[in-house]
């Protein structure tokens, strides 16, 4: 049975992972610190999900806790690890800088070493949508350079591809990179829009909107994520023939070393999105309308043509049907 490390298993993309590739039969090992950057109870309920799988285990250890993870890794043994374990949010990053240098870079740093000493055949990563910053051709290219980022945040998951790359180049560590579009769906963090948006609906307070509901999201459902990460998993990355260091791509290398935009491809209004809540949940929302925030971007739409070409990756779920999905579960968890 393959045997395969999922960092950030309590998170909402982690949990989601598990789950599919226990149904796929792996065996996978899960690992996650539960800190309280948002609700540990929804990190509790997710995990219960899958402890009673007979193929699951559960670590409870930082990734930045270098010891911890060396013997983890030495110990297990993993074919393949799939990091999804950080510090997320933008917005936070303004707050606390050091936690995303502690998980995003020591953190990452630890993962890599883990996979380069003990054979792992195959690291995918979680990048973000936010390294593209100030850029403003559309749709986000992963051919595009990336060298203006707009929080820690982003600098973190661009650093993360630079990390990544190294890695492969000296050590022959395939790795490849994923950047996430506004992933959203059943069990997503309360930290983001569909969450912070629905309970305020539904409570009747004020939500705070940006840039005055003008903002273009990218909005991904959970599902059409995961269907990409799997594909992903299985397409060990080799050396691009041709690649010229005369004219450099961002996205291919001589080394084994792939990186992706996975996301929906049809961005969507923020306006938009608000008002296919209020029709789901049978509640006007009350906006408070605010300009864009220093370190938000106007709007995000992938380019997926590559992981489309390379995986066959074909995004299916339109935002009306997420949206369904989401405040479905919401209301059934929160008994609403």
């Amino acid at each position: 049975m393959r045997k395969v490390l999922v960092t950030g298993a309590a998170g909402f993309i982690g949990y989601h992972l598990s789950k599919r590739l226990l149904q796929d039969g792996f065996h996978v090992v899960g690992l996650d610190n539960l800190n309280n950057y948002y609700d540990v109870q929804l990190k509790h309920d997710r995990l219960k999900q899958l402890e009673d799988q007979t193929n699951f285990s559960f670590h409870r250890l930082s990734i930045e806790d270098t010891s911890a993870v060396n013997e983890l890794f030495a110990r297990e043994r993993f074919e393949m690890v799939v990091n999804l374990a950080a510090q997320p949010g933008v917005r936070y990053s303004l707050e606390n800088p050091r936690a995303y240098i502690d998980s995003n870079i020591v953190g990452f740093l630890n993962i890599l070493e883990g996979c380069r000493h003990n054979e792992v055949q195959h690291l995918v990563y979680a990048s973000s949508s936010s390294v593209y910053g100030a850029n403003k051709k559309m749709p986000f290219s992963v051919h595009q350079n990336v060298d203006h980022p707009l929080s820690l945040y982003a600098a973190s998951k661009k650093a993360n591809e630079l990390m990544a790359h190294t890695y492969s180049a000296l050590f022959n560590l395939p790795t490849t990179g994923l950047r996430f579009f506004t992933v959203y769906g059943p069990w997503g963090r309360p930290d983001m829009a569909p969450f912070i948006f629905s309970r305020a609906i539904l409570e009747g307070r004020p939500i705070d909107v940006f840039n005055f509901g003008n903002m273009l999201r990218d909005f991904t459902f959970i599902d059409d994520i995961i269907d990409g990460v799997v594909r992903v998993m299985s397409r060990i990355p080799t050396p691009s023939v041709g690649w010229d260091g005369m004219e450099p791509d961002p996205a291919t290398s001589i080394a084994p070393y792939s990186l992706y935009n996975i996301g929906n491809s049809c961005p969507v209004e923020l306006n938009r999105f608000i008002e296919l809540l209020e029709d789901r949940l049978g509640k006007k929302a009350v906006k408070n309308y605010l300009p864009l925030q220093t370190c938000d971007l106007p709007a995000t739409y992938a380019d997926i043509d590559d992981l489309t070409r390379d995986v066959g990756f074909m995004p299916s779920t339109t935002i009306e049907k997420g949206i369904h999905l989401f405040t479905s579960w919401y209301r059934d968890y929160y008994k609403v």
